[in-house]
């Protein structure tokens, strides 16, 4: 089965909404997008290229039902250890010259975000952290018991509630 490559966050009252949404905005972009689970606000989808879809996307408009959209590129156990080593693999990606930070999404998680924060940013050998505007976000997305983890660029993560 394939997997999945792209998270979605919506109200979790407003699922039927949302998995309409998403089906239409991907093919206004005309990307053959699969929801493979959608649940409690949360959906997670293949598509051919995260980062390229969540770019297309950026570029429409009206969006009432989903909040942010965000490329995975690797999925790993959501426990410290396992988590460490994906983020530092990641993080290779952050030149000396970028500004970075990390993001934390926690979905159905019992995980805290400020240890999070802590033990995954140990390994990151690159002091130019910066909350504001980095150049490179390293985003931590754990549902149930994975971690999803992607090194971003500022245009790859769509958040429509930001154009609203």
């Amino acid at each position: 089965m394939a997997e999945a490559n792209l998270i979605v966050t919506f109200d979790p009252t407003k699922e039927e909404s949302a998995k309409k949404e998403i089906t239409e905005k991907l093919a206004a972009i005309k990307e053959k997008g699969k929801i493979l689970k959608i649940k409690e606000g949360l959906a997670e989808i293949s598509v051919s290229d995260s980062k390229k879809t969540v770019k297309a996307l950026s570029k429409l408009k009206e969006f009432n039902n989903t909040n942010k959209w965000v490329p995975v590129e690797k999925w790993c156990d959501a426990k410290i250890p396992a988590m460490q080593k994906c983020v530092n693999a990641a993080a290779k990606g952050i030149s000396s010259k970028d500004k970075w930070k990390i993001e934390i999404g926690l979905h159905r998680s019992d995980l805290h975000e400020k240890d999070l924060i802590m033990k995954l940013t140990e390994g990151i050998d690159n002091p130019n952290v910066d909350l504001e505007k980095p150049t490179k976000i390293v985003k931590v997305e754990i549902v149930d018991k994975k971690a999803g983890i992607s090194l971003l660029n500022k245009d790859e993560i769509f958040n429509t509630i930001d154009k609203k």
